[in-house]
């Protein structure tokens, strides 16, 4: 075997392992199943040169001074603040929720009212969880709560998860909190930015090193098996590092992880602009989630055209002709027990690392995967 380590899958995992394995001089493999890299970032130019990314929509933001100084080596980091709507009862108000929200849906004397409360009962705080908020003991706090969840969290949670809110982990829930103040943008972090030449161009940077080789369209599964206490690759001993879905690697021995999977139906427009936003939320349609314009994501000008992606949210099924990526692993009390049995299983294979959101069967954000890649590497071969 030529290569120390062989990494299966294309992704930001991956490809951030890969780097700081090869500049310690070590020899690795990519392989990717699918027919190109970057994994879910891969983006690319569609009609009228609108950069279109294929798997939704990401932004790269941290509060994490070395993920950003790190990932900022293989790209130019343009600013660019994210900003989402959701349309409730028909009104587009900003997401997170925000005062301008209880503006739009309370007279202004109530509205005056609830700010009041809210900074008084959360003083000091920038934002506050729906959870938290529905958990008041202020009669107030706890109805303008109620409302949003019937309004937005709970149709949203239960057309994008496929299950009730109630069953979902809370960390899901809090990913989105509601916001004190009239600030519009969907995150508040450090840094927030997108590379000048996109993802696709980012990953090459990132995996471009003299001891780094990618092989697309192969299927690693076709060609690992197992001793007693080893992983193999064709047959031999060598260190592996598994990014995609665990129980496809164990071949489901202790059940079937669930997974939501995407769809998106591009429909190119010729107009400047089709919505305020790049992102607009539709919890109360009831087929999308979501419609994303990549023209504003980044700005882009486009010659007059723009192009919108509808999101359709399905079940995973590897053999579906719509829902045949895994994206999110579907949180509960029961699916975190089966990924357990997965997690203490997979560390008897001494030469096995296990990394990257569906591996590790947590919902990461882009900055939190490449924060997790660093600390493997650092626990496990920094010298």
């Amino acid at each position: 075997m030529k290569y120390d380590f062989i990494i299966v899958g294309a992704g930001l995992a991956g490809g951030v392992l890969a780097r700081k394995l090869a500049e310690k001089n070590y020899r690795v493999l990519i392989v990717e199943r699918r027919g190109h890299i970057a994994g879910n970032t891969y983006d690319f130019n569609g009609e009228h040169n609108i950069k279109l990314q294929k798997y939704g929509p990401h932004t790269l933001h941290t509060n994490d001074d070395s993920v950003y100084k790190f990932i900022t080596r293989f790209c130019e980091p343009v600013p660019y603040k994210t900003k989402c709507q959701a349309v409730v009862d028909g009104i587009n108000t900003p997401t997170p929720f925000n005062f301008k929200t209880i503006d739009q849906f309370y007279s202004t004397d109530e509205a005056e009212a609830l700010k009041k409360i809210l900074r008084e009962y959360y003083g000091g705080r920038n934002s506050v969880t729906v959870v938290e908020l529905l958990n008041s003991d202020e009669p107030k706090i706890k109805s303008f709560a109620e409302f949003l969840f019937e309004k937005d969290y709970r149709p949203y949670t239960s057309k994008q998860w496929g299950i009730a809110p109630e069953k979902i982990d809370p960390s899901v829930l809090k990913r989105v909190p509601v916001v004190l103040s009239y600030g519009d943008t969907y995150f508040y972090d450090t840094y927030e930015f997108m590379p000048a030449e996109g993802f696709t161009a980012m990953y090459k940077n990132l995996t471009g090193h003299e001891n780094i080789n990618i092989i697309t369209k192969i299927n690693a599964l076709d060609h690992i098996s197992f001793n007693h206490e080893n992983i193999l690759y064709d047959g031999e001993i060598v260190n592996i590092i598994y990014t995609g879905a665990v129980d496809e690697l164990f071949n489901y021995r202790f059940g079937i992880l669930p997974y939501r999977s995407l769809e998106f139906v591009y429909k190119y427009l010729n107009v400047r602009s089709f919505q305020e936003v790049a992102i607009v939320a539709h919890p109360q349609v009831k087929d999308f989630t979501r419609i994303t314009e990549y023209s504003k994501l980044p700005e882009q000008d486009c010659g007059g055209w723009t192009c919108v992606a509808y999101e359709y949210s399905g079940a995973y099924d590897k053999n579906s002709d719509r829902f045949n990526e895994p994206y999110y692993p579907v949180l509960t009390n029961e699916s975190q027990k089966i990924y357990e049995q997965y997690k203490n299983y997979s560390e008897r294979f001494k030469n096995l690392t296990l990394c990257g959101r569906l591996a590790d069967f947590k919902y990461y954000n882009m900055d939190q995967v490449i924060l997790r890649a660093l600390k493997i590497f650092q626990d496990k071969w920094e010298i």
